[in-house]
């Protein structure tokens, strides 16, 4: 009954919090069951008072900060001296910019919202379909709760008490591997199409983009070898090397050094113990704070008051949906649908590649109707036991299921991404939806090889953790 009267409110067009916060009261109130109808707000308030939680408004934050201070404006300069000057260069440039700024929001519509403004605008400009311009924009902004930091792992993590930081490093070659499929795409286009470079070749600029790029990977392997060769103290060693950065670029004038730091900062405090993930998002907003007041000078404070409310607005969604889908998920478990899923899926098969076959279906459907962090809520107490049963390792079964979700962020009636893209682009709802369609190539791809090779997912999760 509890099924029947969520998708009752849902076929009424009430929104799919609400519905699984009403269904739940209803089956109590409707039902011979004993439980008190205080138990719903028991449960909700209980779903959302979690510690890991507490990183969910701050990366939200960080993200709001980095688009509303010109950061995205600054990726997309460097992506473009980086590839621009390739066959299909803005193509790749939108992909590269996604990867980028991935590392900072961790959410897929934060990446479409915000670069993806500035890159269809561009590519509609140099003679790009819009229809390309947005698929490319919307298969680019999936990577955005790939690559670390994402607000999907936090939500999985704590729902499948699994370590957030071995999650945000699983999906490190995930998304590596991700970003090359969709520009291998491009080029297909770029051939077919016979389109050419966007920009001139520029060797002192491509030269001064890969300098930032050598800074950033070899930043830490600096750290690294003084710390654990030499015995250098960390904190003391830490800071001097961040002292480094705003003198290298100052000096040199990079494009976006520092911003692209963000990511290697976070990853590398969590995996030196510096600080929790938890942590790392308040280090994160920290560090935006810093690029957008002292260093860059574009955040003014009635700015950042506008970008703390639309914080406020957006964690209250957030959070309000894993509340409603927490006290759901806990009565789909009290009245045994979970044991009969279970039940009836371990008796139909007990082979792992088929269970991983039907559950990424299962989810790449529900990821068409239901936002990302209410399904997951759902679907973890329901398939992770099975996962588990089977030998499936919970940090790989985690990545599967939130590639999954993102794929349907791109799918109507529910993807929100879709919506986003709409509106950015003046496309209608049905034009924009065929446009995603030839993208999906590469993502199904992408979801085979994550699906089916556990070690691309799990090397480094097992190296540090």
């Amino acid at each position: 009954m509890l099924k029947i009267y969520f998708l009752l409110f849902m076929s009424g067009g009430i929104p799919v919090a609400i519905a699984m916060a009403s269904a739940s009261l209803a089956y109590i109130l409707l039902s011979d069951s004993t439980l008190p109808p205080f138990v719903v707000i028991h449960r909700m308030v209980s779903g959302i008072d979690s510690f890991p939680l507490l990183a969910v408004p701050f990366f939200i934050l960080a993200g709001n900060l980095m688009n509303n201070a010109g950061i995205t404006t600054r990726i997309y300069n460097f992506a473009l001296a980086l590839v621009g000057w390739m066959k299909g260069g803005l193509g790749h440039v939108n992909v590269l910019g996604s990867v980028i700024f991935a590392g900072m929001s961790g959410t897929a519509i934060a990446d479409a919202a915000g670069l993806g403004t500035i890159e269809i605008k561009a590519m509609q400009e140099h003679g790009y379909e819009t229809e390309f311009a947005v698929g490319v924009t919307a298969a680019s902004a999936t990577l955005g709760p790939i690559i670390p930091p994402s607000l999907p792992f936090v939500i999985y993590g704590m729902m499948a008490n699994v370590s957030v930081g071995a999650l945000f490093l699983a999906g490190i070659l995930p998304g590596a591997m991700m970003a090359i499929l969709m520009m291998m795409t491009v080029a297909y286009f770029a051939h077919k199409n016979k389109w050419g470079a966007d920009v001139k070749f520029s060797g002192t600029r491509l030269f001064k983009a890969l300098s930032e790029l050598a800074v950033v990977i070899g930043w830490p392997l600096i750290i690294w070898v003084l710390v654990d060769r030499f015995g250098a103290p960390a904190q003391l060693t830490v800071f001097g090397a961040l002292a480094s950065l705003f003198v290298l670029d100052k000096i040199f004038d990079f494009e976006a050094l520092l911003p692209i730091m963000t990511p290697v900062l976070l990853i590398g405090g969590m995996t030196t113990g510096l600080f929790t993930p938890t942590e790392g998002a308040i280090a994160a907003c920290v560090w935006a704070m810093i690029l957008g007041f002292a260093w860059y000078r574009t955040l003014s404070w009635k700015m950042f008051v506008k970008v703390c409310l639309d914080t406020v607005e957006t964690t209250s969604t957030v959070l309000f949906i894993v509340a409603a889908a927490s006290i759901f998920g806990w009565m789909l478990t009290a009245t045994g649908v979970t044991a009969d899923i279970a039940a009836w899926v371990l008796g139909f098969t007990k082979q792992a590649w088929v269970f991983l076959l039907l559950a990424n279906l299962l989810m790449l459907f529900v990821g068409c109707f239901l936002e990302p962090t209410a399904a997951i809520t759902i679907l973890v107490p329901i398939l992770l036991p099975i996962a588990t049963h089977l030998g499936i390792d919970p940090i790989h079964f985690g990545l599967v299921m939130v590639l999954n979700l993102m794929i349907g962020l791109l799918h109507p009636p529910m993807g929100m991404v879709l919506f986003v893209l709409a509106r950015v682009a003046g496309l209608s709802f049905e034009r924009t939806t065929m446009a995603i369609l030839p993208w999906l190539v590469p993502l199904l791809i992408a979801l085979v090889v994550i699906t089916y090779v556990p070690s691309l997912v799990l090397w480094l999760p097992k190296m540090f953790f």
